[in-house]
């Protein structure tokens, strides 16, 4: 397994500023867009606008979340640290969801970390007083977020019947999947170490597979760039776990907020 280089991620708060009231064109994440107009307004006046470096850590173990954030782009890893510096992924969160769902609750300290994989120019952010109160309106905010909530639990649930049930090529093409829809781009910077301290297997491992699935066609990797080359086989050697977890996503924002509030 491969080991975390402390020193490359690190948690440091960029700068802000405030989120006007945009067109709905212009919001970048789909949980935001996906608020009636009315709401979006409101909690647009407690959102602050950042951008996220790669590598940048969010939350770290051990800590109360002092922000949640609304990706706008690039996604993030919510992974489990153990106690050896070892970091396990459970979930990735992108412009289609949030980081820092558990701050609700509040009084508990993270067992998990959140750090971002690929960069995000635009993120919203909100200060955990301002998400709790909010949640506490129980209006069309909570709704959204609480759908959203039980999707992720439902992710990280079959990541968890993923890493232990299928093989390391499945989990790999999932994986990459993943950070396709994400990304929304076909090629993207990775490296092997990365990849490896997400999935749990040990580099050595990753390199043997990511070179079947190039040679196969499906992939190209070269200088810590990966490019997908055929999507539609690269579904095929994937789990069903990649359409399972992306179902449940992209249920949260398929259903309407009066249906929510209902």
């Amino acid at each position: 397994m491969a080991k975390r280089r402390s020193n490359k991620s690190r948690l440091v708060q960029r700068p802000a500023r405030s989120a006007s009231r945009a067109p709905s064109a212009a919001i970048r994440n789909l949980l935001l867009l996906s608020l009636p107009p009315e709401e979006q307004e409101r909690i647009f006046a407690l959102l602050e606008v950042t951008s996220l470096p790669v590598r940048e850590l969010l939350h770290k173990p051990g800590e109360l979340i002092e922000y949640v954030y609304f990706p706008g782009g690039g996604f993030c890893s919510i992974v489990t640290v153990l106690e050896d510096g070892d970091m396990v992924e459970v979930a990735t969160v992108g412009r289609e969801g949030m980081v820092g769902v558990t701050a609700e609750a509040g009084w508990l300290p993270l067992s998990s970390a959140a750090m971002v994989q690929a960069s995000c120019e635009v993120c919203y952010r909100m200060t955990t007083d301002a998400f709790r109160r909010e949640m506490a309106r129980r209006g069309a905010f909570h709704a959204v977020v609480t759908r959203y909530t039980q999707a992720l639990m439902g992710v990280i649930m079959q990541a968890t019947a993923c890493n232990a049930a299928h093989s390391i090529e499945q989990r790999l093409a999932r994986w990459l999947l993943m950070a396709r829809d994400r990304m929304d781009v076909d090629e993207f910077p990775l490296t092997q170490e990365f990849v490896a301290m997400m999935l749990g297997a040990s580099r050595s491992t990753v390199t043997v597979v990511a070179g079947m699935l190039q040679k196969a066609g499906l992939i190209t990797y070269r200088r810590g760039r990966l490019a997908i080359i055929d999507v539609r086989r690269l579904e095929e050697m994937s789990c069903e776990c990649y359409r399972t977890s992306t179902n449940l996503l992209r249920s949260v924002t398929s259903v309407s907020t009066e249906r929510l509030l209902a």
